[in-house]
């Protein structure tokens, strides 16, 4: 009878829960059929680079490495897994299904599991602190989890889709008052998302931020009242943070391999017009490619939505202090989302936006994609929504079908996929293992970087990292400290290489170049250089006879042992 009691009780709870697994599903479901021979059609390098993180994490866990560093790529300098997107925080709990069924299938495993657990979280946030109504609860979680900007993300950037703390570090935070024990919580809370995010980290610390404020200019008898137990709090959770995050910071900023500016993604604003623009992933948009930010729709609500939004915050400013202060917190970080550069449907407007004041060397400021600050935008309008639903009825007779109009064209439909080519044999079967002794490397053709380099970066996530790997996709240093994807690479072999591959022809090997390939290979360390089967083999194989020497064929693969 209780139990029979308990269902009764939670049987809406299950029910939203099961949509979310639905659409979770659906979102990755072109992978479902063979997750093993499909990659992202829009973002395939950093699929691979995630993949290569789960690898990286399972490495980690199965030799007791330190995860902070790792030398199985860029080798034989290495990379700084805190000064890249590692992830720490979700791949290494995850190693033991990485190593059991391979980063691939783990992967997309991740993604459905991220975007049910976001929308989960958010569903108990809005039911358990804002809204009665499981429904408005419903409304607002759903879109948390499958909003334009996490779905987009999805196409290989599980990261950004990984937001199931942060709706418990927004309630923690809003309701601290027991300094011990809420700041305990809390700072076990953000030192995990330290590891998944830093970056929606700090964009939800300026949302919460802006929100207080808010709150406070409208409530001030009660922000004084509830100021020492909060600001105690805060301290009890700075304390604790600060102490179990201090190494991995200090290895982040200062440590080897680490940068102090990211120029290339500094300017990354959100277009004014990308707002009320369907998302391509959408059943809205009908997979449509709108015409500008490709990879970052962080936004993208389409003009119901947008509308439907904006008079939410006008028709419940009188009543809902939630709603005001949502309404705030949209508009402060919408601004601040522009960037350093005004933007109309991906035309420059030469007019300066609020990041022009913020150089790509300020610190932690300037290591922010602006457009990224959008997400505050997303949490406003889904406790907009969540509120709307919950107070149509007095609203509004035709409130909630209008909401539900407004939602339905932000439906996800499944992210576009491409197969993706499988490592060849040798390297799945370990039959590379003779070839690379201990302290040594294994030197793909092409070696391993952004565009034709990305297959063979799957080659390591697909051993498991068992063999490092020279180059790279990563973001490192370059001579003057800023940070440069794979600033570490030597020109003259990975430049022969790419320049046979998109010309198809082979050029004159000198005794110049035949001496900078072995000085890259020295350097390097390579035990073994191997070539597989792809459209300019025959052209690949003869440019490495003329610098190695003749090649052996073994599986299917030809292979030049260097000495």
């Amino acid at each position: 009878m209780v139990a029979r009691g308990w269902i009764v009780r939670h049987r809406a709870d299950g029910l939203a829960v099961g949509v979310f697994v639905v659409l979770g599903l659906v979102v990755m479901g072109q992978y479902l059929p063979d997750p093993d021979g499909r990659v992202a059609a829009h973002l395939d390098i950093d699929n691979t680079w995630f993949e290569w993180l789960l690898a990286h994490g399972a490495y980690s866990v199965r030799h007791l490495s330190n995860p902070l560093f790792s030398f199985r790529q860029n080798a034989p300098d290495g990379v700084n897994m805190m000064a890249n997107t590692s992830v720490l925080g979700v791949t290494l709990p995850l190693a033991p299904l990485t190593l059991l069924l391979g980063p691939k299938i783990v992967y997309v495993v991740w993604i459905v599991a991220a975007t049910i657990a976001t929308a989960t979280t958010t569903y108990w946030a809005l039911a358990r602190h804002l809204v009665r109504s499981r429904a408005a609860a419903f409304a607002g979680a759903a879109l948390a989890g499958f909003a334009p900007g996490v779905v987009n993300h999805a196409s290989g950037q599980p990261n950004f889709v990984s937001h199931f703390l942060l709706p418990l570090i927004v309630v923690k935070v809003l309701t601290l008052g027991r300094p011990l024990r809420d700041g305990l919580v809390l700072a076990l809370l953000v030192t995990w998302q330290v590891f998944i995010n830093e970056e929606m980290l700090l964009i939800t610390a300026c949302t919460l931020a802006v929100t207080v404020i808010a709150y406070a200019w409208q409530r001030p008898q009660a922000a004084r009242a509830r100021l020492r137990p909060f600001a105690a709090s805060l301290a009890v959770c700075a304390v604790i943070a600060a102490a179990l995050c201090a190494y991995p910071l200090w290895m982040q900023f200062a440590g080897p391999q680490s940068y102090q500016a990211l120029p290339d993604f500094h300017w990354w604003g959100e277009d004014i017009a990308a707002v009320v623009t369907l998302p391509r992933d959408s059943i809205g948009a009908f997979g449509v490619e709108p015409p500008f930010s490709r990879t970052e729709q962080n936004t993208w609500f389409g003009w119901a939505l947008t509308i439907v939004a904006v008079l939410l915050a006008f028709l419940l400013r009188r009543t809902s202090v939630a709603a005001r202060t949502a309404a705030v917190v949209a508009l402060v970080l919408a601004f601040a989302a522009l960037g350093p550069q005004i933007q109309i449907n991906n035309e420059p407007t030469y007019v300066p936006g609020p990041w022009a004041l913020i150089s790509d060397r300020t610190p932690v400021l300037g290591l922010i994609m602006p457009s990224r600050l959008s997400y505050g935008v997303l949490g406003a309008v889904v406790v907009l929504v969540a509120l709307g639903w919950e107070h149509a009825p007095r609203l509004s007779r035709f409130g909630r079908p209008i909401i539900v109009a407004a939602l339905l064209p932000l439906l996800p439909v499944p992210i576009q996929t491409v197969p993706d080519p499988r490592p060849p044999h040798f390297i799945t079967s370990g039959a590379w293992r003779p070839y690379v002794p201990p302290g040594t490397t294994l030197v793909p053709v092409p070696l391993p970087g952004l565009g034709l380099g990305r297959t063979t970066l799957t080659w390591s996530a697909a051993a498991h990292h068992e063999f490092p790997v020279p180059c790279g996709y990563f973001l490192g240093p370059d001579e003057h400290g800023v940070a440069r994807m794979n600033p570490g690479a030597r020109v003259t072999t990975v430049q022969l290489i790419l320049d046979v591959i998109y010309t198809r022809e082979v050029p004159t090997v000198t005794a110049a170049t035949r001496a900078a390939v072995q000085a890259d290979l020295t350097r390097w360390n390579a035990a073994v250089v191997v070539l597989a089967p792809q459209p300019a083999e025959a052209q690949l194989r003869s440019l490495l006879v003329d610098l190695l020497g003749p090649g052996e064929r073994h599986s299917d693969v030809w292979l030049w042992t260097v000495r």
